[in-house]
């Protein structure tokens, strides 16, 4: 995600994380392209989501949230990321706007943004 976000600069770079629902767990980052072009907001084109939605239901996996980057702003939801956020997913948000990468992730429900903890594994 990191490199991702490093490598869509200077737009926002976004991605969809894949997982098992119920399970908090995201098993597998797909890198998406920015359909907006923007270094202020991002939008995953429909026919890519479509495209990840269908391999990772061919996995056994679902798309469980999506990561976008914040190139000029902390790590922290805007008030657009809050206004479209769909409830039961994970949004992993990376600041580029220090030297050092910030990542972090919420919960977005009823305009309520409630922060949760990140753990990475070694696998």
């Amino acid at each position: 995600m990191l490199a991702h976000a490093y490598d869509g600069l200077p737009l926002e770079a976004c991605g969809l994380m894949l997982g098992r629902w119920g399970r908090n767990e995201v098993t597998q980052f797909v890198a998406c392209a920015n359909a907006e072009q923007s270094s202020r907001i991002y939008r995953i084109d429909d026919r890519e989501y479509l495209a990840v939605e269908r391999a990772a239901d061919a996995a056994g996996l679902a798309v469980v949230g999506v990561m976008h980057s914040h190139t000029h702003t902390e790590a922290y939801p805007s008030p657009t990321d809050i206004s479209i956020a769909d409830p039961a997913w994970h949004y992993v948000i990376v600041s580029l706007r220090q030297p050092e990468p910030v990542l972090r992730s919420y919960r977005i429900e009823d305009g309520t943004v409630t922060e949760e903890p990140v753990d990475l594994l070694d696998r």
